[in-house]
């Protein structure tokens, strides 16, 4: 399975700050075996339709989008627009979007279910709080939010699962590879059962250069979602050649 390599730049990088990012990473990525993603900020989709043209591996999405295609519907993202302007993935359910903004978990399949109708790729984010883990409902927590996202998808259509423990995003902490691996494997087998085979798998939370190779090397992690460590090129790009 061909790996991904997806950056959430979250509230990062204007129009001008994504082209120039765009400018100094593209050209090295052609000697890399992987896909790439970029999600920019919505005000950046625009800069980054224009600088991933001609890319052959290297590609860019939307962090939200809605699950409708118009209406009166303040603020949000389309995800025909994203389409229009050349985006080919859309992140549904990352763990800001439920616990800062409370999202409720029936959006997550109406989302993932218009994305994949609109011949986009949908990212569902998943992963436990550290209290649900403390309290041994990992296992649980990922089973309901693929339940959840899942409920509408269809098995014929592209689809990644992105699985991001709450408390190792942006906080320096980082799950050991044990725990990631027991997790990805409850996903794999979850998966299957859907009858979601061949699914890629991402590890979301403080991944680094330093970090990277290891957490690559496990069982049904292919590939990261990586958040602080994808602002700089450089060190984006190591990790992408983990």
């Amino acid at each position: 399975m061909k790996k991904l390599f997806a950056a959430n730049w979250k509230l990062h990088k204007t129009p001008a700050e994504t082209r120039d990012f765009l400018r100094a990473f593209l050209p090295q990525t052609k000697t890399v075996a992987a896909e790439i993603v970029i999600f920019p900020p919505a005000s950046s989709w625009e800069a980054a339709a224009q600088s991933f043209a001609g890319s052959a591996n290297c590609f860019w999405g939307g962090q939200n989008v809605w699950s409708q295609a118009q209406g009166a519907f303040t603020g949000e993202n389309s995800a025909q627009v994203l389409k229009e302007l050349g985006g080919r993935y859309a992140l549904v359910g990352h763990s800001e979007r439920r616990s800062v903004f409370h999202e409720e978990p029936t959006w997550m399949s109406d989302k993932v279910a218009f994305v994949q109708g609109l011949g986009l790729t949908p990212i569902l984010c998943i992963g436990e709080t550290l209290a649900e883990r403390d309290a041994g409902q990992t296992d649980a927590v990922n089973a309901r939010q693929l339940e959840e996202g899942l409920a509408k998808a269809k098995t014929s259509q592209p689809l990644v699962v992105a699985y991001e423990p709450v408390w190792a995003i942006g906080t320096g902490r980082v799950a050991q590879p044990s725990q990631v691996a027991e997790a990805h494997a409850f996903i794999r087998r979850n998966l299957q059962e859907k009858g979601f085979e061949g699914t890629p798998i991402l590890y979301g939370g403080s991944v680094k250069p330093e970090n990277a190779g290891e957490l690559l090397g496990l069982p049904d992690v292919n590939g990261f979602l990586v958040g602080g460590a994808s602002l700089d090129p450089e060190s984006f790009l190591k990790i992408c050649r983990a």
